[in-house]
This record gives structure tokens, sequence and C-alpha cells, in this order.
């Protein structure tokens, strides 16, 4: 099922299983922020990025290797130099995902800038020549679609949360849907002025959510994803939002993971509802990578 049909959703939800496939991802991939800067296209429509003048390329990179450190510690983490023309390089999730069933899937990007980053033979072989991955390629085709961006998936149950924006299309949504083979694909409309679904919702190991409501177009998506998550649905405030608490990823069954300025503007309240759901909570620093618009979760590319 993919469909724009909340109630006929929500139903359908009800009756899958937590038996898709493992609920977090076996390894994870990262790209180097090698020319770290202000990418103008990129900006037109992400209105999280900084000014220029915002924007520390050594800082980044000492950020961005204290990420691959922290993540190494919990599945095995591997790192791709980045391209000094591909200054959003650092954000592969927007680019190449796996699915659990050997597949690798290479998204279509709205921006030239970032188009780029498709044709990268050494991703593309490390999946395919290594690890004997089949390959879905969507980035000839004509509709937007930039992967775990736009798509926010809970592997446990097969479940697609995906908002539309200039960075995904209707079009776009079934490609992906179809790519990743997943049960049922929820689009929605993302709100004015947001560009991926994951910097406002967080599906941690399939059996709890973080949700900014302020992100998306129409509330009724967001009671239906309380509903599917509940009791472990949890709203975040708009300065928790604002903050990227809503870019976070688990990539253990205990473990949450979200930039050490979001975990700054959690409440108690956001904090002990992480901690009920059965999580631990880690951090890494990450201003001066938040500055192009992207936090943690963004960074880290998923094998299943």
């Amino acid at each position: 099922m993919i469909t724009r049909d909340i109630d006929a959703f929500s139903r359908h939800v009800r009756t899958l299983a937590h038996d898709f496939g493992p609920p977090t991802a076996r390894a994870a991939f990262l790209v180097a922020p090698d020319g770290f800067r202000l990418a103008s296209e990129s900006a037109t429509d992400n209105r999280y990025m900084a000014s220029h003048a915002a924007f520390d390329p050594a800082r980044a990179s000492h950020e961005h290797r204290e990420l691959h450190r922290a993540l190494a510690q919990v599945v095995p983490t591997i790192c791709f130099p980045g391209d000094p023309e591909a200054p959003d390089a650092l954000f592969p999730n927007n680019v190449f995902a796996t699915a659990a069933n050997g597949r690798y899937i290479v998204g279509r990007m709205r921006h030239p800038v970032r188009q780029r980053e498709a044709q990268r033979e050494d991703i593309r072989a490390f999946f395919a020549g290594v690890l004997d991955y089949a390959e879905i390629d969507l980035s000839l085709q004509p509709h937007a679609c930039e992967l775990t961006g736009a798509l926010v998936i809970d592997r446990a149950r097969g479940i697609g949360w995906c908002g539309l924006s200039e960075r995904c299309d209707e079009d776009g949504a079934r490609a992906m849907h179809e790519a990743f083979g997943l049960r049922a694909t929820l689009m929605f409309d993302l709100a004015p002025g947001e560009y991926h679904t994951n910097v406002v919702l967080a599906v941690l190991a399939g059996r709890a959510a973080l949700v900014c409501p302020r992100g998306f177009a129409d509330e009724r998506v967001v009671e239906a994803i309380a509903v599917a998550y509940a009791p472990h649905a949890i709203v975040l405030s708009d300065a928790e939002h604002a903050g990227f608490a809503g870019n976070a990823i688990a990539l253990s069954h205990d473990v949450a993971w979200m930039s050490e300025g979001a975990a700054n503007t959690l409440s108690p309240a956001t904090r002990a509802a992480i901690t009920h759901a059965g999580f631990a909570l880690k951090t890494v620093p990450m201003a001066a990578i938040e500055a192009a618009g992207g936090s943690l979760r963004c960074c880290v590319g998923e094998v299943f």
C-alpha cells in the first residue's frame, strides 16, 4: 500500500507485525566533509542552513571524525572520502541507501550540486562489488526522491513515512516505496519551509518515534504517528525541533543518537520519555556541521 489516505494507512499498519526485517542497521557509512562550505543551490530550500560566514571546515572535519569514532563503538562504520566539488556530500543518506534483502538504492537529488554525488563509482563499487548488493538506480529518472531524507522507514514493520516537498514528489515516493519493498507508505505534505522528513521525524528501532508537529502540514499525520508508536511516540517542542532533536537515529536496540546541541534542547520530560522507551541517549558535538542544514542522522548511511 502507498497512499495519502491517513485512515486507510493507519488501519493497515495495525495489521503489520514486527517481522519485516532487522529494526536497526548492521553497519553504517559516512562521507567526510571535504570541501565543506555553503552550497548555494541547497540553501534555496533548506532554511536550516547558516550563512557563509558560519561555516568552519576544520571544526566540521573534527566533529565528523568524532562521529565516526563514536558510531564505530556500536556498529562497524566506514568513511568514504569527500568530494571538494560536492559540499553537501557529508549527508550521504539522501543519495545512497540499502534494503535488507541485499539491494542498494541510488536516489535522485533535486539540485545539480548533489546529483553528482550519485555518480560516485567508489561507493557504488563498495555496495555492488564488495557487498554484492543488487543496484536499483533511481538517479536517472526525473522525479526527486532523496531517499532516507524524505522517507523515514520503520524497518521492523516495513512502514514508510514520506514527506513531500521540493525534495520528493509523489512519483519519487512511489519509486522509493517499490525500491525498498515496503509494505505500507504514507505520503503527506511537509509544512512550508521543511525540506526533509528526517528533520521532523525519527523512528527508533521500530518501537519509538520522535515527532515535531510543526513540521507537518496536516496534524492528522502527527496523530497517526502517535497511534502507531504508542506508548513511545514522543512529541517534541518547537525549541527541540529547531535544535535538530528530530534528526536522531538508533543503530542498536538500546541507544539513540543525536547531536550534542539537539540534546541540550531536550526537556526533562522528553529525556524521561526516551529512557522509558528503552534507550540511552548518546551525543556528539556537531555545531559546525549543523551550519550546513543537517545534523547527526543526516550524516549516517545505514547498511542493512
